[in-house]
């Protein structure tokens, strides 16, 4: 890339981080192929590549403006495929411990759309692009690199189905985007560079959806019902509308240090009965399952270290979950997959071939306010175990103080939404203005927020509105076959 610009860029992984990567290499390359061992042309429900894209995702505020930065128009793109937009603070039902916070105009837009949904789009617009490629249904066996291994050359490739023989896609830029599985540490080490250093969270949180047909309308409007958990309720849950049919609905429920969510019709009913408030509970009881429970699993987050690194080849990148894996309740990961691909365009946008020691300290400055949220937030949970620095303990007895008091505080509650968009960073809560709200406003009686606020008493419901969205989008909410054999739409 002495010129400006490289002959071929080869992205390994279809993954969210890995489009975005292919968006940004675009602009700097002849060619860019996107290897996956997936199909990717016209699918447009879950695939086995993205196991946990069958349950509740966010794209927080922060990732939205970026990917509408990458591809203009994305937002009409989702609406057309039935996705309703909204506000990130005043159309979602936020809770914590079971009470609201205060529900205002934040001004950061908010796109509710499943995990395949959401790729599709993604995908669709990147397959758009003249000088992409998908190198579809491949499955990568390793680097090529140069005699002396201090430059990767290519990655060695093979059909998927095992019907062709082993090939090696030449390049002139390896990027690893494969996710928490990257066999990058493996590959370093048999290079003779080491493996990254490695932070890891162990939280053995799982989540369990299923899908319903309601009989009535609890949302009153907002756009999804999620009682955050926290170390005082730790149970928690996403539930929000799908595009598809009239009261159709997807509910994923979370718990934290094996205390998983059942995946027994039963038991599952009876874990949404345990949150801290009844609406989601009440909405399910006698609502039709379209669907069998199903689980997703994860052990922990796991942070790596690449820019600690003494050396590294050149020639070779690594972005996304293969850098960096959060706890997915704090739906952070395809934002900062999206961070990543701006860290990505500004070293490209030198002329020259990226540095990848630089690039790894620039990508690692933007990991860590997220990181410090997720891990920090996870370390609340008196049974995680780390090491709880007096800032950590100090910055989560603040938070729980914040959230109480933005029940009743809209200003506060729009801060704290802000952050957790990742468009504001940690510290701002911390500013004098919104330390005195915190310390007046924390022992202040819930105020109510009229049908919306959390009671003890059942939510007022309605008949769904027939006027929105109804037919079903790419991707919409239908299961893969190896899972439970059945559609959950087929009646």
């Amino acid at each position: 890339m002495a010129d400006g610009a490289g002959t071929r860029a080869v992205v390994l992984g279809g993954s969210m981080a890995g489009l975005l990567a292919a968006r940004v290499l675009s602009e700097r390359f002849t060619e860019v192929l996107l290897v996956d061992r997936d199909r990717l042309t016209g699918v447009a429900t879950y695939r086995p590549g993205v196991p946990h894209g069958r349950h509740a995702h966010g794209l927080v505020a922060r990732g939205h403006q970026i990917l509408e930065e990458h591809f203009p128009g994305l937002t009409g793109n989702l609406v057309a495929a039935g996705v309703r937009p909204g506000d990130f603070n005043g159309d979602i039902r936020w809770l914590f411990n079971g009470r609201r916070i205060a529900p205002s105009h934040s001004g950061l837009g908010c796109v509710p759309a499943t995990r395949p949904v959401l790729e599709n789009q993604v995908r669709l617009r990147v397959q758009a692009i003249p000088n992409v490629r998908f190198v579809e249904g491949h499955d990568v066996l390793g680097l090529e690199t140069t005699a002396d291994r201090s430059r990767v050359t290519g990655a060695r490739v093979q059909r998927h189905d095992g019907g062709a023989p082993a090939e090696t896609l030449d390049a002139d830029l390896v990027l690893d985007t494969t996710g928490r599985g990257s066999r990058t540490p493996l590959w370093l080490e048999e290079l003779g560079y080491g493996r990254p250093e490695e932070e890891r969270i162990k939280i053995d949180l799982a989540y369990t959806t299923r899908h319903y047909r309601l009989r009535a309308d609890p949302f009153g409007g907002d756009l999804a019902i999620i009682p955050a958990a926290t170390p005082r309720t730790p149970r928690g849950a996403f539930f929000f509308p799908i595009s598809g049919g009239e009261g159709l609905v997807e509910l994923s429920l979370t718990g934290i240090l094996g205390d998983h969510p059942p995946t027994d019709p039963d038991g599952f009913l009876d874990f949404a009965r345990s949150l801290p408030i009844p609406d989601i509970h009440e909405s399910i009881k006698d609502a039709e399952p379209l669907d069998d429970p199903v689980t997703f699993k994860y052990p922990a987050s796991v942070r790596r270290h690449y820019e600690r690194l003494a050396d590294f080849p050149s020639g070779l990148l690594v972005m996304g979950d293969a850098v960096c894996t959060f706890n997915p309740v704090y739906a952070q990961g395809m934002t900062v997959s999206a961070l990543g691909s701006l860290v990505l365009r500004r070293h490209l946008e030198r002329g020259t071939e990226p540095d990848a020691r630089a690039f790894f300290r620039d990508l690692s400055r933007e990991i860590d306010s997220p990181w410090e949220l997720a891990a920090g937030s996870d370390l609340g949970y008196a049974g995680v175990r780390g090491k709880r620095s007096a800032k950590v303990r100090f910055v989560n007895a603040y938070v729980a103080r914040l959230q109480d008091a933005a029940v009743n505080d809209p200003t506060l509650a729009n801060a704290f939404i802000r952050v957790a968009g990742l468009v504001d960073p940690p510290t701002s809560l911390m500013l004098p203005r919104h330390v005195v709200r915190v310390l007046r406003g924390s022992r202040r009686p819930p105020a109510a927020h009229g049908n919306h606020d959390s009671s003890p008493s059942a939510p007022t419901e309605r008949p769904f509105d027939a006027s929105l969205p109804s037919r079903v989008p790419p991707g919409g909410h239908r299961r893969p076959e190896p899972e439970t054999g059945r559609d959950p739409l087929a009646r």
